[in-house]
């Protein structure tokens, strides 16, 4: 706001969860409310509100969970875009055709659609009103699955209004034809009525899959007071899961007790969904659905890298760039399959293709593979950054004041798998080699102290590997160092050093620090940008 980026006649409100148990975005979505009544009163009744669940842990592309997804940078713009001018553009026509009410998305998904001159997405129903896209029947199994009821749609236009006869949260392939909810291509959006399904194994078979929703106000109130009457949440409520799938005619309580796709089961759970259910049945859940359009995902390092380097059709659709607001040496300009991102690139480094560079500062004896991600880096030194890693330094504020960790990892590695004993560590993997392997070329005993998490997750997210360093520069130098010693089996000695692990980079992270990097870089181009203006 204050570099005058974001539209300033808006309100803007930044509600962290409450201490405690970890909520979901479910719970996340309730406190907002409740922030929201605190801090306006009765006003709120009459806001149309933009909720953005800002990322949470981000396990799964790490670069992003210090400063949260929504602050994501975006390869355009000048300086660049983040997901959250992105999403304020994306959804800048909607307030106009929306009643007070509460439009909930998540910060690492792109929604791109194209309506007739005088169709309009409208959310000015009563209850829950969510947008469909057309989807493979494959990606059905990771998203929210619409069985919509073919007597609401006529099956012409860009655009239709229906109803949805009831929702599937992430369901096999087996279920959503048993329910109806796959359609085949030819007839689409002409859909089957539930119960039946389109010829099996067809490549023109389809599925309509869920992104944003809206809940009218006196929905979101009664939710706020369902809210209060709880008191403390003690378990994780999932905002699409818990609160879709008690909607529609055909909706029953079966999904209260089915925990499979919850990330850690919590007493409490299954009770706190059957009120939800009582509360909400019967609620209306309207479908807009968007027939040209498609919904991307940027959540994993994968997509992130696909998206941002490939010829996706994302990248196409926006413009995305190879090089945005930064400085390269004009050697390497000619490169398309990159993505810098407000960096500084000195004469005589190499970058390879399909990698992603972002608030770095890389020096000219270096030398980055491909495929590989690199964030917040200082690398000034003579260095090789291996093919498919990832690099991301934090700065963490100590006793000893503020100093600096950089996490390594390789870009598929599981940094959400843990189990629950010692003796099974050897299941994890750090970048290709088991983590007892590297722990042993490292000098680095594996036991309990190992870990930081306080019960029994053991995993790469919570083991203790990455010294604490007094510069920036250096904390990128040991990650590499110990990124070289398992790609060589060569041993490297880290017994000596202080160690943390993400989470607790996380916990210790110094915000205004990272940030403070991050404007002498974006300094740094904009007098080198105004030094070239006057050359010229």
């Amino acid at each position: 706001l204050r570099r005058g980026q974001l539209p300033r006649s808006v309100r803007y409100l930044v509600c962290a969860d409450p201490p405690g148990p970890r909520i979901g975005n479910g719970g996340s979505t309730l406190h907002a409310l409740r922030c929201l009544e605190e801090q306006y009163g009765d006003q709120w009744t009459s806001f149309t509100v933009l909720l953005i669940h800002s990322g949470g842990y981000s396990q799964r592309l790490p670069n992003a969970s210090a400063l949260g997804k929504i602050f994501t940078a975006l390869p355009f713009g000048d300086p660049v875009y983040q997901m959250l001018e992105l999403k304020l553009a994306m959804y800048i026509d909607f307030p106009r055709h929306m009643r007070p009410g509460v439009l909930i998305t998540c910060s690492d998904d792109i929604e791109l659609y194209s309506t007739g001159a005088t169709e309009t997405i409208a959310f000015d129903k009563p209850g829950f009103t969510a947008l469909a896209h057309p989807s493979d029947v494959a990606v059905g199994t990771t998203h929210g699955v619409f069985v919509l009821d073919p007597s609401s749609l006529s099956g012409a236009g860009g655009l239709e209004y229906g109803s949805c006869y009831r929702f599937l949260h992430k369901p096999d392939v087996e279920t959503m034809r048993q329910s109806g909810a796959v359609c085949v291509r030819k007839r689409c959006p002409q859909l089957c009525s539930p119960g039946s399904s389109g010829d099996s194994g067809t490549a023109s078979e389809c599925v309509y899959t869920d992104s944003v929703f809206y809940i009218d106000h006196s929905t979101a109130t009664q939710l706020l007071g369902f809210y209060k009457q709880m008191g403390t949440l003690c378990c994780e409520i999932d905002a699409y899961g818990d609160f879709l799938q008690a909607l529609g005619p055909g909706a029953t309580a079966d999904y209260t007790k089915n925990t499979s796709n919850v990330s850690r089961e919590d007493a409490g759970l299954v009770g706190v969904r059957q009120q939800l259910y009582s509360l909400l049945q019967g609620t209306p859940l309207n479908v807009i659905v968007l027939n040209n359009s498609q919904f991307y995902h940027i959540g994993t390092t994968q997509e992130y890298l696909f998206h941002f380097t490939a010829e996706s059709k994302l990248r196409f659709e926006l413009d995305l760039q190879p090089v945005a607001f930064s400085i390269l040496p004009d050697t390497a300009k000619t490169l398309d399959q990159l993505s810098i991102m407000q960096s500084v690139l000195e004469p005589g480094c190499v970058v390879g293709p399909g990698s992603v560079i972002e608030y770095s500062r890389i020096g000219p004896e270096v030398s980055v593979g491909k495929g590989s991600i690199v964030s917040g880096c200082c690398i000034n030194f003579r260095a090789d950054v291996p093919s498919g890693c990832f690099l991301s330094s934090v700065s963490v504020r100590t006793a000893g004041g503020v100093q600096y960790v950089t996490m390594a990892f390789g870009v598929g590695d599981d940094l959400k798998r843990s189990v629950k004993w010692l003796s099974d560590i050897h299941s994890l993997q750090f970048f290709g080699a088991s983590l007892p392997e590297c722990l042993g070329l490292w000098s680095v005993e594996a036991s309990d102290q190992l870990f930081s998490s306080g019960d029994t997750r053991l995993g790469l997210w919570t083991a203790r590997i990455f010294p604490v360093c007094s510069t920036l520069s250096e904390s990128v130098r040991m990650s590499l160092n110990m990124l070289n010693s398992v790609q060589h089996k060569s041993a490297f000695k880290l017994s000596g050093f202080q160690r943390l692990s993400v989470e607790e980079m996380l916990a210790y992270k110094d915000v205004e620090d990272m940030l403070k990097f991050r404007k002498q870089i974006h300094d740094e181009i904009c007098l080198q940008r105004q030094k070239e203006k006057s050359d010229f």
